[in-house]
């Protein structure tokens, strides 16, 4: 299980990723990868082994992502949710989240060469202390890297994420480093996790369930495209992402039109506001340096 595999393309899937290019290409693409159970169970094998062909589509994924151009991606890893499923898949699926993790410091160079971030977006405070300080030194391994940015969704729902930022306001507003005047949407954007990246400019769900599980929901409500496909993640190919793409670029033109309409609305902000995001964000850094060192 590697995050940096080689260039696989064939010359055919090289010659209709360039042509692709040449329409508008999504900034951020936002991944529900489902269906890893249900491959394991259509190919009588354990669902461990499942997941793990998850990620290795999933490394797979990232690598057409950078062939198209794709700076960022944005994947659904571990629901808060997830912690209801039995004892023995959560165990599962936290070993081999372990796994993976111990892997990026396996793969630092080659992670260091391509220049890709990580970002974990989520309430780490859910996460076992083991894997808590592998994300966090994840994190800081390549926090000034710039080339691609991997987010990863990790004990992660949209609603807590929501509540996170209301606190963080609510928190400003009694420290007096904002004032209630200033709060309104765009400042709840900017106290989300997600608060460094733009809005994805696709949201792909696999496996054919249509609904979003509680993933980004603040993220994607006005300019996203919206794809469902009915292939089970593990089995996931360039291809669907190529169509997926497509959408996106037939739907282009309206989708602008509405990302122009909202970014005209947007403030200019105050250097009060300014000053209480840079807080933040230091602080977010600062905890992972805490995590990083238990």
């Amino acid at each position: 299980m590697s995050w940096i595999v080689d260039n696989q393309l064939t010359g055919f899937q090289k010659f209709c990723v360039n042509v692709i290019k040449c329409g508008p290409v999504p900034k951020h693409i936002a991944i529900i990868m489902d269906g890893n159970r249900r491959y394991a169970l259509k190919n009588k094998m354990g669902k461990t082994e499942g997941h793990t062909k998850g990620f290795e589509r999933l490394a797979e994924c990232l690598l057409w992502c950078r062939e198209l151009g794709v700076k960022e991606v944005t994947v659904y890893a571990f629901s808060i949710e997830n912690f209801n499923r039995t004892k023995e898949e959560v165990d599962t699926l936290m070993s081999l989240a372990k796994e993976k993790f111990e892997k990026v410091f396996e793969e630092k160079d080659k992670i260091m060469m391509e220049g890709i971030k990580i970002r974990v977006l989520g309430n780490l405070s859910l996460v076992p202390e083991d894997i808590r300080i592998l994300l966090a030194k994840s994190v800081l391994l390549t926090k000034d890297n710039d080339k691609s940015i991997l987010n990863i969704a990790f004990s992660y729902t949209s609603r807590d994420e929501i509540v996170h930022s209301m606190k963080t306001i609510v928190e400003g507003l009694e420290a007096k480093k904002i004032e209630p005047r200033d709060v309104d949407v765009d400042l709840l954007s900017y106290c989300m996790y997600s608060n460094q990246s733009p809005d994805p400019d696709i949201l792909i769900r696999t496996s054919g369930e249509v609904r979003l599980s509680d993933f980004l929901l603040w993220q994607i409500a006005e300019n996203t495209q919206i794809c469902f496909t009915e292939v089970l993640w593990p089995d996931f190919s360039i291809w669907n992402l190529l169509g997926c793409v497509f959408k996106y670029q037939r739907a282009y033109p309206t989708l602008k039109k509405y990302k122009d309409v909202c970014q005209s609305k947007r403030k200019i902000l105050s250097n009060r506001i300014i000053a209480f995001l840079e807080d933040i964000e230091k602080k977010r850094m600062e905890q992972m340096e805490v995590y990083a060192k238990a």
